[in-house]
């Protein structure tokens, strides 16, 4: 099944116990909100149904895993409820991921920028390929990390996070990542990579699904919150994007492109 989306699709697909959910956009895989609204119907959708045991999340294309936000839809953002919603979209694939009763794996096989580190922070178990960096490039252009950073802090510690946030313009290599817990393997090849993700995915098929729901709730616990503490950070992103700091950096951004 394909949803076909302007300059993009969400794609799922059903391999006996396992559903792959695979995202593409042109722009080095960003998500505009209507990637992000089908993303997190179709994870909800997927963790609903009894005959997926578990879950691959991946992105079309052989380069950047994903780009974070549409930058076209940052710039055509005019009010705070606008950006609020738009930011909204990220909350709602986290907060999708996070109450999945069935395991997420995550295939990363290049660059994550932004949202696209908070995509495989919130995944249960992330899969990279070398060279797959990872940026927080939020207050570099007068924003923040705000939706994503509770999934990231989780999984990588605040100081990690912290760095991430703060230095902004900087590339962190994939074997950072890999060292701070972001990626829990990281591979040379691509069917290496491939290989790892099918043996984890098969052994997880043929597990207890009750217990791997009980292991879900144990891995988010403390987290139930995140229903409002998202949305509300959505709202803090959502007045920042209409700042003009914000409008000129995106402006200087665009001229460069």
């Amino acid at each position: 099944m394909i949803h076909e989306i302007q300059e993009g699709y969400v794609k799922v697909e059903h391999q006996k116990e396992v559903t792959v959910i695979e995202f593409f956009h042109p722009q080095g895989n960003s998500l505009p909100a209507a990637i992000l609204n089908d993303l997190s119907q179709e994870i909800h959708s997927a963790g609903l149904q009894k005959e997926t045991k578990v879950i691959i999340l991946r992105s079309g294309g052989t380069v950047a895993f994903c780009a974070g936000a549409s930058f076209k839809e940052l710039l055509a953002i005019a009010t705070a409820e606008e950006g609020k919603k738009f930011f909204s979209g990220f909350a709602n694939v986290i907060n999708a991921m996070r109450r999945c009763p069935k395991l997420i794996i995550a295939r990363i096989q290049g660059k994550c920028v932004g949202g696209g580190v908070g995509l495989a922070a919130a995944a249960d178990y992330a899969i990279a390929l070398e060279g797959a960096d990872v940026k927080l490039s939020e207050l570099s252009i007068g924003l923040g990390p705000f939706v994503v950073g509770p999934a990231i802090e989780r999984k990588i510690g605040l100081s990690a996070f912290s760095h991430l946030a703060i230095d902004a313009g900087i590339w962190r290599p994939a074997d950072w990542a890999r060292r701070h817990g972001l990626y829990a393997e990281l591979h040379p090849t691509a069917e290496d990579m491939n290989e790892s993700i099918q043996r984890l995915a098969n052994e997880l098929a043929h597990a207890n699904p009750e217990a791997i729901a009980e292991l879900k709730k144990i891995l988010w616990e403390g987290t139930e919150n995140w229903d409002t503490v998202l949305h509300q950070r959505a709202a803090i992103s959502g007045k920042l994007v209409i700042n003009p700091f914000t409008k000129a950096a995106l402006e200087k951004l665009k001229k460069k492109g």
